[in-house]
């Protein structure tokens, strides 16, 4: 019976904030479908502003738990610009939590509300969410022979063309770093040998098409280039080896205590426009990330391991930047699930939401 009630309890610190997290969902999409449509007679701008807007409020709320809640210390190696820019954010794959990484370093600039991402085709199924990323000015891709190079294009110069704001994420590897998978390493390996590139230990081998095709699309919008690498504690076993980082509930479940995000800007004008040089300057970039990697999991000097080389600053997040948004959200929510008419609303939105997203990926060109 205690052993019962403890894996009750444990359970809950996971399924707490996944069920305020996905509750407040369908009020946040009504509230922004309202929105949608009423600025259809306004110009694009008004549109992305508001949305922006109604994007970091939930993400905040989002971050409140996986920063707030959970009480992880977010450690930061570089200098991050105080001023907003016009980014694409590279980074290495490991697990779903480093969608959230994301929003960490962007809610620490003021721009979470610009966070956009390029996703692997399959997300688009996520019931309202999937849909909703595609409205807020996300791209869904498809890997190898299936890339939609126009569609990408299209997609990223309608946003520029209004002048909306662009973070945009990307994680080149196309696929998460798993130890646990070693086929997925070993096939990456021997395609980096097969093309004359240096063979990495702690990534895998990045794709280029996406990243090369973002930043030449939005160009003349961009400021720099976010070169982002991230290593989670607590992800060595009892020999010394790494082991997958942590998913999202067992990062709700508070067992990563301490998050590594090294930081560093390059100028946009700095990386080759060519799609030949592109490739070795994106090889390079990662070469770097596993050095960094490399000397995290396997440093011979025990005080230089679980640590990148340099000095991390400890960066706590305020409640005043994620409490608001955690409070907003409840007070649209719990209306809806204290009447009968509120909770038919409430359970249609999800229906409707996942029918209208459902028919949206299957009709839209």
């Amino acid at each position: 019976m205690l052993l019962s009630l403890v894996v009750h309890t444990y359970s809950l610190r996971y399924w707490l904030p996944a069920a305020v997290m996905m509750g407040t969902a369908p009020a946040y999409v009504l509230s922004w479908s309202a929105w949608r449509l009423l600025s259809t007679i306004l110009p694009g701008r008004p549109f992305h502003v508001m949305d922006d807007l109604f994007y970091a409020i939930y993400q905040s709320m989002v971050l409140f738990f996986f920063e707030n809640y959970t009480g992880v210390e977010v450690l930061i190696y570089g200098d991050i610009p105080k001023n907003k820019e016009n980014v694409v954010y590279l980074s290495n794959h490991q697990c779903t939590v480093d969608w959230i990484i994301a929003d960490m370093l962007a809610i620490r600039q003021n721009a979470l509300g610009h966070v956009r991402y390029v996703l692997k085709d399959g997300l688009k199924w996520l019931p309202l969410y999937g849909w909703y990323f595609s409205q807020h000015g996300g791209v869904y891709v498809k890997r190898s022979a299936n890339f939609d190079e126009k569609a990408m294009k299209s997609k990223l110069l309608s946003q520029t063309k209004c002048g909306a704001p662009m973070y945009l994420v990307i994680f080149p590897e196309g696929t998460r770093y798993n130890p646990e998978l070693p086929k997925v390493i070993s096939d990456s390996q021997a395609f980096a040998e097969k093309e004359g590139l240096a063979v990495l230990k702690h990534n895998l081998t990045p794709r280029m098409r996406a990243c090369h095709i973002a930043i030449d699309t939005m160009k003349d919008h961009l400021d720099s280039v976010y070169d982002i690498t991230v290593a989670y504690e607590d992800t060595l076993n009892a020999k010394g080896e790494r082991r997958s980082a942590p998913s999202m509930p067992e990062f709700l479940c508070k067992e990563c205590p301490r998050v590594h995000i090294h930081f560093e800007r390059v100028d946009v004008k700095e990386i080759p426009k060519e799609a030949v040089f592109f490739r070795r300057w994106l090889h390079e970039r990662f070469e770097i990330k596993d050095k960094l990697l490399t000397s995290f999991y396997e440093s011979e000097v025990p005080e230089k391991r679980c640590k990148f080389p340099g000095e991390g600053r400890r960066s706590p997040l305020s409640l005043k930047k994620t409490l608001p948004s955690l409070l907003f959200l409840g007070g649209l929510t719990l209306p809806m699930l204290i009447t009968d008419t509120g909770r038919k609303l409430y359970l249609r939105t999800w229906i409707y939401g996942t029918l209208l997203g459902w028919l949206w990926v299957n009709i839209s060109p």
